[in-house]
């Protein structure tokens, strides 16, 4: 089996490329999800945040209000490594359990992390190759904006909480560069799937020099 771990900056389009992998037949399993499940109520991970936090973080129906969690975090350097430090472990165990379930269940099969954070945090340990989807910094800001729509000044704080896009590309083993038409980004994840197949270049281990 091997192990893509998907990474980018926030609004690169990880999801749409995800997507695209997914639909050639790679297993898919989104960080960012699995993270939502960790904090369901009553899960222990919802729990120590309740315990820090108060009553006052979580929603009518007991979940925890992630709009109100982000603008506590986001601006708080303190804060935010303390709600990592209480998530992240725990869904690298839930990446973990479901990969023995994937290999288990296809030996050859390609298996995709989607893990915004994956170099911030780094987990380049648990893949076998590490796939940058990028766009410059500047598209980055005016599609954040234009998705969640916010002020430049509150994009300029959530970018600041990652590391910047073109120094990920050092750690990168290949890239997808997602600032062009979307038909470009679909023949860029052609090509990196077909080095994946047998005979293909990261079949035998081999990474691109960028």
């Amino acid at each position: 089996m091997q192990i893509i771990g998907l990474t980018g900056g926030i609004a690169s389009g990880k999801s749409t490329v995800a997507k695209m992998l997914e639909e050639k037949g790679a297993y898919l399993l989104d960080a960012d999800r699995l993270a939502r499940e960790v904090v369901e109520p009553d899960q222990p991970a919802w729990q120590e945040i309740v315990n820090w936090l108060g009553q006052s973080i979580l929603l009518p129906d007991q979940s925890i209000d992630r709009s109100k969690l982000a603008e506590l975090v986001f601006s708080n350097q303190q804060m935010l490594e303390r709600l990592n430090s209480i998530v992240h472990p725990r869904v690298g165990t839930r990446l973990v359990a479901l990969s023995k379930i994937i290999r288990e269940k296809d030996p050859d099969a390609v298996l995709i992390y989607d893990i915004p954070l994956l170099i911030e945090a780094e987990m380049q340990s648990l893949v076998d190759l590490v796939l940058l989807v990028y766009v410059p910094r500047e598209i980055q800001i005016a599609r954040l904006q234009q998705r969640d729509n916010l002020s430049r000044a509150a994009v300029e704080i959530r970018l600041q909480n990652q590391m910047d896009i073109e120094d990920k590309k050092k750690y990168a083993d290949a890239v997808i560069d997602n600032s062009a038409h979307l038909t470009e980004t679909y023949h860029q994840a052609d090509q990196f799937w077909d080095k994946l197949k047998p005979g293909g270049f990261y079949a035998h281990g081999e990474v691109d020099q960028r």
